[in-house]
This record gives C-alpha cells, sequence and structure tokens, in this order.
C-alpha cells in the first residue's frame, strides 16, 4: 500500500530477512529496530531516538503471547512479565509517538491482541488476562485520541497458521495424551469455517484500519477467526 515499514523485534537475524523480502516486493527501503519489548529502558530509549528521526503515522502493536497454561497455577512473574511485554511496552511506544501524530492531527494505532478479550480461551489464563487489559487501555485511548483524529482499534486475531499455534496444539497433546492431529481437528470444529487464518488475512485487517477506508473506525475489538467467537 506505499507505507515504509519500519519493524521492530529481538532477533536481528529474522529483521534482517523479512527487510531484505519487503525491500525487493516492494521496490522501496524499510527499517528495522532490533530490541526487546520486554525491557521497558531499552525499548524507551530505541523508540526515543527514532521518533527524533522519523515520522510515525501509523503503529501496529503486537508481540508473543505468554505461555499457555491455567490462571490459577501460573505464577505472579508469569502475569508480571507479561503485563510489562505488552501493556508496559505499548504504552512504552505510545508515549514516543502519539505526540507527533497529535501535532500533525492525524495517526493509527492499531494492536493486535486475541479473540480472548471477548471469551477467555481455554489453557491460556496469563494470556486471557493480560490481552483483556490491554483491550480496554486501547479503547481508552481510542476516546483520549479521537479529537486529534488518531484512531485506535484492536484487532482480535483467531487460531492463526502460526508458530504460536503449533506451540499451543503441542502443549495441549503433551497435556492430555491426545496426538497432535486430533487436537488439531478438535480446534477446527469450533471453527465454521473449517479451517485455521493464514498470517495474511490478520494483515489485511490491520492494513484496511491503518488506511483511508478505516477512518471512521475507531474503539472496536475486531475478531478476524473464522466465526469461532461464540459472542456479538
Amino acid at each position: 500500500m506505499g507505507a515504509t515499514v519500519t519493524l521492530l523485534a529481538r532477533d536481528t537475524t529474522a529483521l534482517a530477512i523479512v527487510q531484505g523480502e519487503l525491500d525487493t516486493s516492494a521496490g522501496q527501503h524499510h527499517r528495522v529496530l532490533a530490541c526487546d519489548m520486554a525491557d521497558t529502558e531499552a525499548l524507551r530509549t530505541t523508540i526515543a531516538a527514532y521518533a527524533g528521526q522519523h515520522r510515525t503515522d501509523i503503529l501496529v502493536n503486537n508481540t508473543g503471547g505468554p505461555s499457555p497454561g491455567p490462571a490459577h497455577e501460573a505464577e505472579t512473574s508469569a502475569f508480571l512479565a507479561a503485563f510489562t511485554q505488552h501493556l508496559i511496552g505499548f504504552q512504552t511506544i505510545v508515549r514516543a509517538l502519539v505526540p507527533g501524530m497529535k501535532e500533525r492531527r492525524h495517526g493509527r494505532i492499531i494492536n493486535v491482541i486475541s479473540t480472548s478479550v471477548k471469551q477467555p480461551l481455554p489453557n491460556l489464563g496469563v494470556s486471557n488476562t493480560i490481552r483483556g487489559a490491554v483491550a480496554n487501555w486501547g479503547k481508552t485511548l481510542a476516546n483520549e485520541l479521537g479529537p486529534f483524529n488518531i484512531t485506535v482499534n484492536n484487532v482480535l486475531p483467531g487460531a492463526t497458521e502460526t508458530d504460536r499455534l503449533t506451540a499451543i496444539i503441542r502443549n495441549k497433546a503433551q497435556k492430555t495424551g491426545a496426538t497432535l492431529d486430533e487436537v488439531r481437528a478438535e480446534m477446527l470444529s469450533e471453527i465454521p469455517l473449517g479451517r485455521f487464518a493464514r498470517p495474511a488475512e490478520i494483515a489485511a485487517a490491520v492494513a484496511f484500519l491503518a488506511g483511508p477506508n478505516g477512518a471512521y473506525i475507531n474503539g472496536i475489538n475486531l475478531p478476524v477467526d473464522g466465526g469461532r467467537t461464540a459472542c456479538l
């Protein structure tokens, strides 16, 4: 869609690979930032330096989910680590980038979270808790920043063909004694469309909200889940 993309992640090798793919496919130069979302001080320094040099109109917040497991068995440290990596990390980036958006009276903030903010998912206790906090944070920002023509929305992916889904299936198989195929089939049976999402389908929802056609959509949770979520 013509945007210059800046990627942020821990793995410099992975960043270089994706940057190269983007540069080749789009015929333009994109940027990377190597930083750990869980290291708040390093993230603050990195983003502040970046914001001082580059204009940012679109922010997509997305980071890895906590380990599976029931909430009542999770250590308090697991909740603190997830809260730091997600909400505190996102807030750190927002603090650096929103002033420029407000000055220009234009911006898009999109948080990639989970359908668990509408319907908690089994065996994802820490994730359910932290994702809900991020969703309410996003809605609060939408109310605060709307007057500056800055929209804030949450995209809620369902089960998507990623390494994260593979880990969830493997964990459930180990706990239940079922085979990987059996766990996979059970998960698919809960999805009316009968398949898992492709990552590009989640990206398409993000791109719509970031573009001009999504300009009047603000403060929503948008499930992209094939109909799995049972509530409206």
